[in-house]
């Protein structure tokens, strides 16, 4: 081919991981914290440790109804020993004499002296209680929970940088907690750019224009902010012009710490996000080697110092310098799945967490591709009945039906090709939308 005056040649397309490691190195942890209340914790990323400052469970325990013993009361089945006691929890009882028994319930403190619970289903109450026949001979430590069995004094239960999911609430709350420390919530303005996109709601789907379309990447975007824990700013459709971009942009950047959009960034002469961005602060345009999704803008924003917003958070010691920008490609699968590889572990990582990478699975491939792609590919997959996994008819990066039909990704490395029984990376929705 000749060349010509105008004839550059193509960027090489940056690996997704190289091009995660460049977002992930200018991600630095917001200094913000705040303290919440342990009930409104659950999705939160923990700013310090979380130490016990007692045992858990604080004594011995009950784990059963049933009798409180000593085990060599007990040598042989049939024996009776008189009830001395009933003990609830939540109840101290009293030491426990040689050859009785108390009569205890699950959670109650076990009596000093009692070393064995046998349950009441291998009992038989005499007397109207007052005496109690063991059918069978008990195991010492039977039926105890120990002190410290599940928390010790003293131990870090839950780390910083630690994202809390319910069962870390309930620990945190099992110990005592009543308000944990967690990283402020990341600030996002999240804005369209295109004359072409229309808010449901403002014109009926058979009045819609040629060319236009209804704007759904806004609608998921929030959602999974909002399910990452951020405070999310609605800034709507920018229109297409060059000084409604800056405003919009230099607006959004004084008072938040990312400003997300889709579509937009490109060379054509009705996208003005590009310029815009590189003229209040710095912008690289990388071309991705993933599939779907391989356009991505990754910039920053300088906030002016006079700004009220940038004042306020310096005074809170929570000032930035910057705020990040992040473009998404416009196509709805492509926005969705950059969102979830590459938004999703910057935006943990603003919050100070520590493990961002979501879990992989292996699981069998009931179906086959022949055509093997020079990107990565990330296909829409669902398990079935059988343990497999099936594939969404159409991988096209404008069907969104397919995010919404497939229960996670298949990582597909450039060059594969995939048989029918191969085992396959599989990153479930689930976990990457938690």
């Amino acid at each position: 081919m000749p060349d010509t005056p105008h004839a550059r040649p193509r960027p090489p397309l940056m690996p997704l991981d190289e091009a995660l490691a460049r977002m992930l190195a200018q991600a630095t942890p917001l200094a913000r914290t705040e303290l919440v209340s342990t009930f409104d914790a659950d999705g939160r990323v923990l700013a310090q440790d979380v130490v016990a400052e007692l045992q858990v469970p604080p004594n011995d325990n009950a784990a059963m109804d049933g009798y409180a013993v000593r085990a060599a009361d007990v040598t042989a089945a049939g024996v009776e020993l008189p009830v001395s006691q009933r003990i609830a929890a939540g109840h101290a009882g009293a030491p426990l004499a040689a050859g009785t028994a108390a009569r205890i319930f699950t959670g109650a403190p076990m009596p000093p002296g009692a070393d064995t619970v046998v349950m009441q289903e291998d009992t038989t109450a005499l007397d109207d209680g007052a005496r109690v026949r063991i059918h069978q001979v008990p195991v010492c430590g039977e039926w105890v929970r120990g002190s410290g069995e599940d928390v010790r004094k003293g131990s870090t239960v839950l780390q910083k940088g630690e994202r809390l999911a319910p069962a870390g609430v309930g620990l945190a709350a099992g110990i005592g907690m009543e308000k944990l420390l967690v990283a402020a919530r990341p600030r996002v303005a999240l804005l369209s750019t295109g004359d072409e996109l229309v808010m449901p709601g403002a014109v009926p789907p058979a009045a819609m224009k040629p060319g236009t379309i209804y704007n759904s990447n806004r609608f998921f975007l929030r959602a999974l902010l909002l399910r990452l824990g951020c405070e999310v700013t609605d800034l709507g459709i920018v229109p297409d012009s060059r000084a409604a971009t800056l405003a919009a942009l230099q607006a959004a950047a004084a008072g938040h710490d990312l400003i997300l959009t889709s579509g937009g960034v490109s060379v054509g002469e009705e996208d003005h996000v590009k310029p815009a961005v590189q003229q209040l602060g710095q912008l690289d345009l990388w071309q991705i080697a993933m599939k779907p999704g391989k356009p991505l803008a990754y910039g920053t924003i300088g906030v002016p110092a006079s700004s009220s917003s940038a004042g306020a958070a310096a005074a809170a010691g929570g000032a930035s310098a910057v705020c990040h920008f992040i473009g998404l490609p416009g196509n709805p699968v492509s926005s969705f799945a950059t969102f979830l590889l590459l938004v999703r572990p910057f935006l943990l990582r603003l919050q100070g967490a520590a493990d961002m990478a979501p879990p992989v699975m292996a699981l069998r491939a009931d179906f086959a591709t022949t055509r093997p792609d020079k990107r990565r590919e990330f296909r829409r997959a669902r398990r079935n009945a059988q343990g497999g996994l099936d594939l969404f008819g159409n991988q096209s990066s404008g069907v969104l039906t397919s995010m919404h039909w497939a229960d996670g990704l298949v990582d597909v490395p450039a060059g594969h090709t995939i048989a029918r029984g191969d085992y396959v990376r599989f990153i479930s929705l689930q976990e990457l939308m938690a």
